[in-house]
């Protein structure tokens, strides 16, 4: 019985998200919106609505036959944008029990869908409470003023009246930096910046040196506003994020009152040096589900430093890699997982199906409720993150909207998706779809999506 609770809750999380995002789909659905021709003809399956009791599920729930959900998927597996090393698995979340297999131990190259493994490390290692501080602390003269990034992924400028959970701002720190100095004479002072925290290269192994260029990923440092970015609506980010925080918050702390003498200059902070202020990030369960539903490359590289340094590792892309193996390794998930960044924008980065959905499953498990974000966080077809633009009406996986919970992956010639899906028997399967030699993405995607839907349309029992 208690395995049965997170079916229940991701039925009704299911129920919930399409009442109420369904009103605002003609928004949610406009311009942007990628069209798939269709692959063949569109899986069937009644909209979601809610009874006037929900059964219980789990038990109640029949659980797909292998032979059945085979016979299913024959088709859609067969088509050609899949490419040939296509690998796949299937499983029952609930206990974990693999349903449906394609090469399921050969490694593949996983793209975006790495942050799965790197969100379900950081909750093991971290804890979901977990938080990230940004500090100011005494210089080591007395008009000096030390800004230490702490590696919070999500700090910005100024209070955004739409972010949800409320990030970290310079503008709250430059108020309480300020009223500190004021409570002890001080209105004038020299401003430096550590970023000692990190270590090592700031551009992972396998990444391509236009990644910051296009707007993919900042350069990885301990201190940086607006994930880099040079305007916070924009894409483009700067080469130096530190450097570009500190500056902001040298302005943050003129407009809260304090002169600052000169431009801001990396340094360390003295040892033991006295705290004046801090603001502190989200914790780290909204922080993977920033990660997951976004795709959001800055916090999933932060995500596995803040994981090597909770052991004692070096906070760097080899040390953090090395982190997240020995997290899974406690968690009996190392096998099938070789990870040298926590984005997957690293080509190096192989992980197999199999891996991915075990790491699903015990997402879903009551054993470890750390861990549900992972699932939480997952974009859900048709309305959020990353899967907003696809399982529109009318397409052939358009019967996956509001019942598929994906994370994608997208790199030049690779295409995958793994996550969550709730069959028409209301049984909640585990699923990795890993296709890492397409010709198309944009049709390997819609191959994918086909796939999940076939599943979400499926009572295989």
């Amino acid at each position: 019985m208690r395995r049965d609770r997170v079916t229940v809750v991701m039925t009704l999380a299911l129920l919930q998200v399409f009442t109420v995002v369904a009103g605002a789909s003609v928004v949610i659905l406009t311009p942007g919106f990628r069209a798939v021709p269709p692959i063949a003809e569109p899986v069937r399956r009644e909209p979601l609505r809610p009874a006037e009791v929900l059964s219980e599920a789990g038990a109640a729930t029949r659980t797909p036959t292998p032979a059945a959900l085979a016979a299913r998927l024959r088709s859609p597996m067969a088509a050609s944008a899949l490419g040939p090393s296509m690998s796949a698995v299937v499983a029952d979340a609930r206990t974990g029990r693999p349903l449906y297999r394609l090469r399921a131990g050969e490694a593949a190259t996983p793209a975006s869908t790495t942050k799965i493994i790197t969100g379900v490390a950081a909750l093991a290692e971290l804890g979901p409470d977990h938080r990230v501080p940004t500090t100011v602390v005494a210089g080591s003269r007395p008009d000096e003023l030390v800004l230490v990034g702490g590696g919070d992924p999500t700090l910005t400028r100024t209070p955004s009246r739409t972010s949800y959970p409320r990030p970290a701002t310079l503008t709250d720190l430059a108020k309480a930096t300020a009223d500190a100095l004021k409570q002890s004479g001080r209105t004038r002072v020299r401003l430096g910046y550590d970023v000692s925290r990190y270590r090592g290269p700031t551009l992972g192994p396998g990444w391509k040196p236009s990644y910051v260029t296009e707007g993919s990923v900042a350069p990885v440092v301990a201190l940086e506003t607006d994930a880099g970015r040079l305007d916070p609506s924009g894409r483009a980010r700067t080469q130096d994020p530190a450097g570009l925080a500190a500056g902001q918050f040298a302005q943050a702390l003129r407009q809260a009152g304090v002169t600052v003498v000169g431009n801001p200059r990396e340094q360390r902070a003295p040892a033991g040096a006295a705290e004046l202020a801090r603001v502190s990030s989200p914790p780290v369960a909204a922080l993977v589900e920033r990660m997951l539903t976004d795709s959001d490359n800055d916090v999933a590289e932060a995500l596995v430093r803040l994981i090597a340094m909770k052991q004692g590792k070096e906070p760097s892309f080899a040390g953090g890699s090395a982190a997240v193996h020995a997290a899974l390794g406690r968690l009996g998930l190392a096998s099938g997982v070789q990870v040298y960044d926590g984005s997957g924008l690293s080509r190096n980065n192989k992980i197999t199906s199999q891996a991915m959905v075990k790491a699903l499953s015990m997402a879903a498990s009551d054993e470890h409720p750390e861990l549900r974000p992972v699932l939480t966080g997952l974009p859900i077809g048709g309305f959020t993150g990353t899967l907003t633009d696809r399982y529109g009406d009318g397409g052939a996986a358009a019967g996956g909207a509001g019942y598929v919970r994906g994370k994608t992956g997208t790199l030049n010639g690779v295409s995958t998706l793994a996550g969550v899906v709730q069959d028409a028997d209301g049984r909640l399967l585990a699923f990795a779809f890993m296709a890492d030699k397409v010709g198309s993405n944009l049709a390997a995607e819609g191959a994918l999506d086909r796939l999940a839907a076939t599943i979400a349309g499926c009572g295989c029992s």
